[in-house]
């Protein structure tokens, strides 16, 4: 297979739509997606609308969201939360709101509880939290999703700190395992609704590096 020239920079707000749209086609066949959007048809508009708002009011302001970029176009993305900024702040949870609302509609209600639980389960101990990582189905299994996950890794040993993250599919279980991810559990959803594996990666100690240097 070629090798993909893949540049992984930091998103920029004018990276929003087409980033957004990927990331509703990477997660249009997600269980959790499809546990909260179950109406197949409007599923990809209505992730297309959840994804900009997260993008917008949540993930830029923290500016640890990387996109990768093959062939001049995005073709994966990360939305990482620094130690302690993993759950918004209650005006920045306001102002989102009509974009999700928008995006669930009817199914809001069942969006919130999934919400709740994973907000209750959530570790305290300082770490980076991967809260989204999808690469467009086109360009999937071509090892940029990997670039991309790497890359914000590398932060966190030098860094010396865990990460954590929820898995709403247990084919990629092992993908993490393979980057030192470790299962902990699975959150306590409601019956009706897919599994989602939470995985915690150790921090590795510190080398002495400035990660901002």
């Amino acid at each position: 297979m070629e090798k993909l020239d893949i540049a992984i920079r930091p998103a920029v707000r004018e990276d929003v739509p087409q980033a957004a749209r990927m990331l509703a086609r990477a997660f249009a066949d997600d269980p959790a997606f499809a546990y909260q959007l179950p109406h197949e048809p409007s599923r990809e508009w209505r992730l297309v609308r959840y994804f900009a708002t997260l993008l917008k009011r949540e993930a830029l302001p923290l500016a640890a969201t990387e996109v990768a970029v093959v062939e001049g176009g995005i073709r994966a993305a990360t939305i990482w939360k620094p130690p302690g900024a993993w759950q918004p702040p209650l005006p920045v949870q306001i102002a989102a709101l009509p974009g999700y609302i928008t995006c669930f509609q009817a199914r809001s209600v069942r969006a919130l509880q999934t919400e709740s639980v994973m907000f209750k389960e959530h570790p305290e101990d300082p770490h980076w939290y991967l809260h989204v990582i999808g690469t467009d189905p086109a360009w999937q299994g071509r090892g940029i999703g990997a670039a991309l996950l790497r890359s914000r890794l590398e932060r966190c040993d030098l860094e010396g700190l865990p990460a954590y993250l929820e898995s709403s599919k247990l084919s990629n279980v092992p993908l993490y395992e393979h980057f030192g991810f470790e299962v902990t559990g699975v959150l306590g959803m409601p019956a009706a609704a897919p599994p989602i594996t939470k995985m915690w990666r150790p921090g590795r100690p510190a080398v002495g590096v400035d990660p901002d240097a």
